[in-house]
């Protein structure tokens, strides 16, 4: 899987990193910051959740 972020359209909910901590992060401003692009298969399970939990539906994946 690979994972891609449009963080020009983030709202800053945190839902990304509530689901998926070990892929995503907020940086200062509370915008994703998309830590692991290819995470490995056993979080798949968290990062679709937190595609799906994205309010801006800003998370891409591939």
């Amino acid at each position: 899987m690979e994972v891609s972020v449009d963080r020009d359209s983030c709202v800053g909910a945190g839902q990304c990193v509530l689901s998926a901590p070990a892929v995503f992060d907020q940086d200062e401003d509370g915008l994703v910051e998309l830590t692991n692009p290819r995470p490995p298969a056993e979080q798949e399970r968290s990062v679709r959740a937190a595609a799906r939990l994205c309010p801006a539906r800003v998370i891409s994946l591939g």
